[in-house]
């Protein structure tokens, strides 16, 4: 129990360190749609949009593969100065070459020319801090990830705050001023990504000692592993980033042009009421991921392995039923604009998506520990797959419905293959039984809150109670024994 104990305090402070600064990265979207028209908010959308994909490609599955060989190497320093050295040389080569083709760049990725220059710089910044990062989670420094991840956002949010909202007033009030001075109309995307290149330029700062104190001894033969190791990650994570942003690529592609970037910002923003679902699975990865690695060798881990899954849908059924049920009143707290309320309907298949993503990250755990990763590829390739080809043929007459039930068929068909392919390769003894009912009733409960009763609040509550007390009764012994792991927990320490 002690091993879950330390899990589960690590997802919390990970979570920590994911929920807080994206709860505050939320504040954002009602800010640019105030200063921003539809158009220049798709704009950013895009542009963000982009930054998915590419932060995938200058990765390169060198963070998957600095885990894998950090645990596994005797000389943890080589490690570290083989993977610094790797992605520094690649990065300064992109930044390079972008900046020499930055016209060419801007028209293939149907970016405006004036913010590529902002685009390829923030880029470079974020890859550069990806080792560093690695090293603090492989290392279980869970506080001090949290603390920079959250110095990041703070500092985006406070500059866009500053620029968008407060700069023009003061600029205004005092015109002879140095405000005034830097203050320019129209300027609002430009401010958006000076906000984000500070921040990151901040958080590399923050992070660079593992520079400093690096030996930088390369070893060839250990990058070429981890490269062969990583670059089916690298696939995997492009298909997976094409799965989560390539549908508003799309929208804004396949649908007529007066009305595109409008329904993808509908699509965007209610898209975001799955946010709490999305944050609950990625500090859950987070968490697992080194966790993962460092017990992959214990005895049975495969029984620590099931019942981690086994938590996860417990409290992924909670999330899902508790956030349909209350939708309605999350729209009004994060979507302000009535505007984008038409596309609530796509809520509940959105949340069920991540839900399936997050379950999928539990059972992929079989190929990473197998040294199979090239599996994990094939499977987010078939998901891109899926995701490209329903949006291609339905967006023109379902529009954001084509690319909502797109997500949730990707994500879905993931999860079902990983656990076939895992029950061949490295069976994992989980409580299929329970998984099912757990998952199968909050989809129930969820559909017949959002769907069959109109999103009624006092029948979604009803449901939500009665499987809170179904859950409090066939889990009662089970949260006993966490609880009290931790208590003694507590005691010894002192």
């Amino acid at each position: 129990m002690s091993l879950f104990k330390k899990l589960f305090k690590q997802t919390f402070i990970y979570g920590l360190a994911t929920v807080l600064p994206r709860m505050l990265s939320f504040i954002l979207v009602p800010i640019y749609t105030k200063v921003m028209p539809p158009g220049s908010y798709g704009e950013v959308t895009l542009i963000f949009s982009w930054f998915a994909i590419f932060n995938v490609i200058l990765a390169y599955g060198m963070e998957t593969g600095f885990f894998r060989f950090f645990n596994g190497e005797d000389d943890k320093n080589k490690v570290v100065a083989t993977s610094l050295i790797s992605l520094t040389v690649s990065t300064v080569l992109f930044t390079i070459l972008a900046l020499l083709f930055q016209f060419q760049m801007a028209e293939l990725l149907n970016i405006e020319q004036r913010y590529i220059k902002y685009v390829i710089f923030i880029l470079a910044l974020d890859a550069l801090a990806i080792i560093p990062f690695a090293w603090l989670r492989a290392n279980e420094r869970p506080m001090r990830y949290a603390m920079v991840k959250t110095v990041n956002v703070a500092v985006n949010l406070g500059l866009n705050i500053f620029f968008l909202l407060l700069l023009p007033g003061l600029a205004d009030v005092n015109p002879e001023s140095l405000l005034n001075a830097i203050y320019i109309a129209d300027f609002e995307i430009s401010y958006i990504f000076i906000s984000n290149l500070i921040a990151s330029g901040i958080t590399l700062l923050m992070m660079g000692g593992l520079y400093l104190k690096s030996t930088y001894t390369f070893d060839k033969a250990l990058w070429l592993k981890m490269i062969k190791y990583g670059m089916p990650v690298m696939i995997a994570g492009i298909a997976f980033t094409i799965n989560e942003v390539f549908d508003r690529i799309l929208l804004v592609d396949l649908l007529p042009q007066d009305i595109a970037k409008s329904e993808m910002g509908k699509y965007s923003a209610c898209y975001k009421l799955a946010l709490f679902m999305t944050l609950f699975a990625t500090a859950f990865r987070l968490g697992i991921e080194p966790f993962f690695f460092s017990h992959s060798s214990s005895d049975h881990p495969q029984r620590a392995y099931a019942q981690i899954t086994n938590y996860f849908v417990v409290l992924g059924s909670v999330i899902l039923l508790t956030v349909v049920v209350f939708a309605d009143i999350l729209k009004v707290i994060f979507i302000q604009d009535q505007a984008y309320w038409e596309a609530m309907p796509i809520v509940p298949v959105i949340v069920l998506a991540s839900f399936c993503l997050g379950i999928y990250h539990n059972l992929s755990v079989w190929y990473k520990v197998t040294d199979r990763t090239q599996f994990g590829a094939y499977i987010s390739i078939v998901g891109a797959l899926i995701t490209i080809g329903i949006n291609y043929l339905f967006i023109p007459d379902w529009g954001y419905y084509a690319s909502a039930f797109a997500t949730l068929a990707a994500y879905g068909s993931m999860m079902v293959i990983s656990y076939l392919f895992g029950r061949k390769y490295y069976p994992i003894p989980y409580n299929f039984r329970k998984i099912t009912f757990y998952l199968g009733l909050s989809i129930l409960f969820a559909a017949l809150s959002f769907y069959v009763f109109n999103r009624n609040l006092i029948i979604g509550s009803a449901l939500l109670l009665v499987f809170l007390i179904l859950l409090y009764k066939m889990e009662n012994e089970t949260l006993k024994r966490i609880f009290l792991a931790g208590i003694i927990g507590k005691k010894n320490s002192t």
